[in-house]
């Protein structure tokens, strides 16, 4: 198998543990409501339609008019690392078991979390910007009444039509777990994420997602990975950055898009630095959402302080 075959299979395989190893995953459904066709860039669709008018016996229907554009928008997310794996070690027999164990370990570990964090940290900017947020600080004792008086106050303005989902950080859903009355309004359910389905908590017919503390801030540094005590790259919840407890969100509402660009394979025959074998992985991402779509929306935020 040639270097060119290798990465076909490894963007195949990563793109697919992407959408369904991060807790965001569901967000990438959505970007059939963009045209992307691979770069940096999508189109993303703003419509406006008028509202209804009186039929005329004589004169019929009022005229309507429907405005369609598109919007380039640039994927502002732009990041990537290259590895090297020596000859010594990893031979063309086994390069594709090791080859492949690094690089999934590395987006499992590395990848996910950072893009998991980008999503909810924009989400919560989005949401503070539209006055979609609320200042709570968790306690057991009266947590599923205000989680509850959230998921209310959207289905009042979105209509029990739509589908809700919840993503929650994983001590926050502790305590949910803990409060009075929650064993009798949560239930056991399962919610679809690409290929896979997950087990999860429900409340009033929401599916709960969990979500490790660590991704759930409200804002984050992505370091370069070059500068001096940056060198290891990632992100980091910066000083101001306040715990999210919850995300309340129309599923529709969100839309990301996360594309592996081509993963470039040398052998150590055409390394030009090392004997070695060389992966260069690159990947572009974001998340939008759309004027009418932030009505859907609504975000716990535990202020600095509070």
């Amino acid at each position: 198998m040639n270097t060119m075959e290798y990465a076909a299979i490894f963007m195949q395989e990563l793109d697919s543990q992407m959408t369904e190893g991060a807790t965001s995953g569901w967000m990438e459904e959505n970007a059939a409501q963009v045209q992307y066709n691979g770069g940096a860039e999508v189109k993303f669709p703003k419509m406006q339609l008028s509202g209804l008018g009186d039929y005329d016996r004589e004169t019929g229907f009022a005229q309507g008019a429907v405005t369609l554009t598109y919007e380039t928008r640039k994927l502002s997310q732009d990041r990537g690392r290259t590895f090297q794996l020596d000859a010594v070690d990893v031979d063309e027999t086994n390069f594709a078991a090791v080859a492949g164990n690094v690089m999934g370990e590395f987006q499992r570990s590395k990848v996910i979390p950072e893009i998991d964090a980008y999503r909810y940290s924009t989400i919560a900017a989005l949401a503070e910007g539209a006055g979609k947020t609320k200042d709570y600080t968790p306690d057991k004792e009266t947590i599923l009444e205000e989680l509850m008086e959230d998921i209310t106050e959207v289905k009042d303005i979105v209509g029990d039509g739509c589908e809700i989902v919840i993503s929650m950080s994983a001590k926050v859903a502790g305590l949910l777990d803990l409060a009075k009355e929650s064993g009798f309004l949560m239930s056991k359910g399962e919610f679809d994420q690409g290929n896979v389905k997950l087990k999860v908590r429900e409340i009033d017919g929401c599916p709960i997602i969990r979500v490790p503390s660590a991704r759930f801030q409200t804002k984050y540094e992505f370091l370069d990975g070059v500068s001096l005590e940056k060198t290891d790259g990632g992100f980091q919840a910066t000083e101001d950055a306040d715990p999210i407890n919850w995300i309340i969100a129309v599923r529709q509402a969100p839309i990301a898009v996360s594309k592996t660009d081509v993963t470039r394979i040398f052998d150590p025959m055409h390394n030009q630095n090392a004997n070695a074998w060389k992966i260069d992985y690159r990947k572009y991402h974001d998340l939008w959402i759309s004027d009418n779509g932030m009505d859907g929306i609504l975000v716990s935020v535990q202020k600095a302080g509070a």
